[in-house]
Order: structure tokens, then sequence, then C-alpha cells
């Protein structure tokens, strides 16, 4: 039985990788969502019901449109693999529970943000808005009303801290050192995640960004990169491990 659950999470996340994929892409650019429907962007060709199928359109199509057999950017469909790969961790990790629910919805909005801060440099500030009211609600409804004030107190601790960094490094570097959806962002990981568990975050996004940084750099003449993706790779290793404070003083033997 869980095998055929972890299959349909696979499924159900890969299908909505795919949406992601297109709001990340088409809201920072102030785009509808619905028109134009999915098309090649270099014939204009609207995407078949065959073609649309997430991560298996892509292989049998070898990577091609049908129609023109312009070469489809692999991007889209990685996105949809770890959008998949990502549900069936959750559900391994919480199983049919209202915490899953928290931590699908909390994937969802990262992955969002993590296309729309690789393609633009923007994490849109809809989509915070919209995904912190349905995580408050999810919150308060798994636990209670104390527990999302905690929450709340938790999220804007995360903000402060998150704004006093970027005031730090704006000062050190002179020049603006971090964007202002990363603050806007960590409001939302401290109201998911807890104050420390969101500090956290910001230090394993700091590691795991490190070499990707340095290689980057060099490509990157500006010295201009998102911060946004390393932020949500920490915060993602946070909530399907269900790291928490205890866990961690556990690790020091306390």
């Amino acid at each position: 039985m869980s095998i055929v659950l972890a299959i349909y999470f696979f499924v159900f996340g890969a299908v909505l990788g795919s949406f992601y994929n297109v709001v990340g892409y088409r809201l920072p650019q102030g785009k509808s969502l619905i028109s134009p429907p999915s098309h090649c962007p270099n014939c204009q060709h609207r995407l078949g019901v065959t073609e649309l199928i997430p991560i298996f359109s892509y292989i049998f199509q070898k990577g091609k449109c049908k129609h023109c057999h312009h070469k489809i950017p692999a991007f889209y469909t990685v996105f949809e693999f770890i959008t998949g790969l990502l549900f069936v961790l959750a559900y391994l990790s919480y199983g049919l529970t209202l915490e899953l629910l928290i931590a699908l919805t909390f994937i969802s909005m990262l992955i969002i943000i993590v296309v729309s801060d690789y393609i633009y440099m923007i994490i849109n500030d809809s989509v915070l808005i919209i995904f912190t009211l349905i995580l408050a609600l999810e919150i308060f409804l798994t636990y209670d009303f104390t527990t999302l004030i905690n929450h709340f107190g938790s999220a804007i601790l995360a903000f402060i801290t998150m704004f006093s960094l970027k005031k730090i490094g704006d000062y050190m570097f002179q020049k603006e050192s971090m964007g202002g959806g990363d603050i806007k962002l960590m409001f939302v990981f401290g109201l998911v995640l807890g104050y420390p568990m969101s500090l956290l975050s910001i230090f394993l996004g700091s590691i795991i960004g490190l070499p990707a940084s340095l290689i980057l750099m060099k490509k990157n003449s500006e010295h201009i990169i998102p911060f946004g993706p390393f932020l949500a790779a920490g915060a993602l290793i946070i909530i399907l491990c269900q790291i928490d404070f205890d866990t961690i003083l556990k690790l020091y033997g306390y």
C-alpha cells in the first residue's frame, strides 16, 4: 500500500510541478497563468494532451518539440521530477497526516520560488502572501490558535534577523548584499520551521550555496547570484528530515 501511495504522490507532485513551472515562469512577467495555453516558445504550437504528460512527454519526444523539432529545455522536466520526488519524501517522512499537508504546501511554495528566482532573480510577493495565508490556516487546523500565534512570533523574529543580516552585508560590501525577497521568504520559514530552524536554514543554505556560488561567479561578471534556491535547499532538508531544536541538542548529548 505504501508503494502505491508513494507512486501516487510522485505522479501528483510531477503534475503539480509542471504547473509550478508555469507559475514561476509567467507570474514575474505579469502574464496570465491560463492564457495562452502551454505552447512551444519557438513555433507557438499549442501542446496537445500527449505533449503535456510530465517527464514522459519529454522522454518520448527526445527533448524536442513534436511540431518544429526545436530543442526543449530540460529545466522544466527536471523540476517536474524534483517536485514528484520531494512529494514522495514528504509522504515517507510524515505519512498520511495533517503535517504532511503543511510539508507539501511548503514544498510547493519553494518550487515556485526557486523557478522564478533562478530565471529572473525575483521572489514574487503574491506567492509569499498566498502561501503564508494557506500555511497559517493549515497550522491552525493541525495544532491550535496558540501554536499559530507562537509561529507568527517566530516568523517575525526570522524576518528581523534576516533584515539585520542584510544591513550588515550591505555595510560590509558597500552594495546590496541580499534581495528583499529573501528577507520576506525568511518570514515564511519562521512560520513553518520555527525561529531556531529558520536560522539553521540560512546556515545550511550558505554551506550548500558556497561551492555553487564559486562556480557561478566565474561565469557571472557581476557576481549576482540568487540566494533563494540555496535557502530553499536548506529548508527542505530541515522539513523532510523533521529536524528540530531537540534533535540538535541530542546530537550534542544534551
